[in-house]
């Protein structure tokens, strides 16, 4: 898809963030914890940019705002919980997504050895390390190798559409 026809790329003067993200939104998505402890103390964010990449080696990718604070913080440490929230943890979601405030408030948590941060609820944890890092805009793209994987099949995904958290709805039977 072209922009202006001659490079390929996207001019970037035809889109203002708003129509962006709006066109983004139709697309839902997962939300994400990504969490672990630093200095003794939990850190953590909400992602909701998160895809599985890889089966060999297993990789997951999450993007980050480059002006984001916690993102460095995280990926100074070795290993790094993955919590897929489940459908009804949208107050979590907030609470992660907002800046300027303790987002471990009263949040139920399990950390195993490896120091990466679970959250209790959620209906999926993964443990991860950093594998790669690429520049991407105004975000950055991590692909996180993953090492340690366990599901909650009965907990349901939180969905974000259309700027709002949604659950998915199953038929009957």
């Amino acid at each position: 898809m072209s922009g202006d026809g001659s490079d390929g790329g996207i001019d970037p003067a035809r889109f203002d963030a708003e129509v962006l993200r709006a066109a983004f939104a139709a697309f839902p998505s997962g939300v994400t914890v990504v969490a672990a402890r630093r200095a003794g103390e939990p850190v953590g964010m909400a992602a909701s940019s998160f895809t599985s990449v890889s089966l060999v080696p297993p990789l997951v990718s999450v993007c980050f705002a480059r002006t984001s604070a916690t993102w460095p913080t995280l990926r100074a440490g070795e290993r790094l919980g993955v919590s897929v929230l489940a459908d009804d943890q949208d107050r979590l979601a907030r609470q992660f997504a907002a800046r300027g405030r303790d987002r471990f408030a009263d949040v139920r948590s399990t950390t195993p050895a490896s120091g990466a941060v679970l959250i209790d609820g959620a209906c999926l944890w993964l443990e991860c390390d950093v594998h790669a890092e690429f520049p991407a805009g105004d975000h950055v793209i991590a692909l996180l190798e993953v090492h340690e994987i366990e599901s909650f099949p009965q907990r349901r995904p939180l969905v974000f559409h259309s700027s709002e958290f949604r659950q998915l709805v199953f038929p009957p039977g």
